[in-house]
């Protein structure tokens, strides 16, 4: 598919797209970037392989911007990735993509956008702006998620951690996200080749910084699960504390019973109070008077 950037992007073929003088946009499958690398003429001797991508990055060459694209699928558990690869300089910018991301963000921006001053930085501007449309509402979505968890933690004693875990682990990997897409931002600003016009620089500045506001959002959310993961530990310590007190407590309480037990287990020959009548309920009175005497200190002391 390819694509003029005029006030909005026109469907053309490759043909309009090398002969027309204004910036143009491709998608390209990775045999079909083989097949037409050289009539792009961007100099580039790197086989894509989307399979190959382990980050979103770009890297500056001698007369073209290289990169790729690592998106994170939000509703996915394990979290999954759109791939996809892009070359670009002032003509244009090509992607390389076995799947359909790419060409659905470049439909959606087809369909919704019209420029006054149309260019190729503003299209850049757009797709990547498209990438993070609805991460604002993915991370205030985990944020009252989290706070449900957080409540529960603290009026339950059911509750575990096994949410708080998977919403962190997403929110690492989204906070590595936004870092590579300001690194990103980073790079194209930084107009080494000078493929860019200067007034139009400012689109990455602004894309970087809401990617940077982004990264910070999620770094805060992640520092809330550290939150309720130490809550949740406080609660499961004072449980145990609790166990071992009433544990110890009536350890104490059947201590000194013990001894009493032992102490007249011994049956000696000469111990006068075997042969007592009244030795047995005197036993009984006794061990009595001790498990009472001791809950009642106990209970003063708020140790039950």
């Amino acid at each position: 598919m390819y694509y003029l950037i005029d006030e909005t992007l026109k469907e053309s073929s490759l043909q309009q797209c090398l002969q027309s003088g204004k910036p143009c946009v491709a998608i390209l499958t990775p045999q079909q970037w083989q097949q037409r690398r050289d009539e792009f003429d961007l100099g580039i001797d790197i086989d894509f392989d989307t399979l190959d991508i382990h980050t979103t990055m770009a890297e500056v060459n001698y007369d073209s911007i290289t990169g790729s694209f690592m998106i994170p699928v939000h509703d996915t558990n394990p979290v999954e990735y759109r791939k996809f690869a892009f070359a670009l300089d002032e003509k244009g910018i090509v992607f390389i993509d076995s799947g359909h991301y790419a060409a659905d963000i470049i439909a959606r921006i087809s369909q919704s956008r019209k420029w006054r001053l149309p260019s190729l930085e503003r299209f850049i501007y757009d797709f990547l702006e498209e990438i993070i449309d609805k991460d604002l509402t993915v991370l205030e979505n985990y944020e009252k998620q989290l706070a449900e968890q957080d409540e529960l933690i603290n009026s339950t004693e059911e509750a575990s951690l096994e949410k708080v875990n998977t919403i962190r682990d997403h929110l690492r990997i989204l906070r590595t996200h936004y870092d590579r897409l300001v690194d990103l931002a980073q790079e194209l600003e930084e107009n080494e080749n000078e493929f860019f016009a200067e007034e139009n620089i400012r689109y990455f500045t602004l894309f970087g910084k809401r990617a940077a506001r982004l990264s910070e959002m999620a770094d805060s959310l992640l520092d809330y699960t550290s939150q309720i993961r130490d809550d949740y530990e406080a609660r499961i310590a004072e449980k145990q504390n609790h166990i071992m007190t009433v544990l110890t407590v009536v350890t104490s309480i059947f201590m000194p019973l013990t001894l009493i037990a032992g102490w007249y287990g011994m049956n000696f020959k000469y111990m006068p109070e075997l042969a007592s009548i009244y030795g047995y309920p005197v036993i009984i009175i006794l061990s009595v008077l001790i498990a009472v005497i001791s809950l009642i200190y106990f209970r003063r002391k708020k140790w039950l």
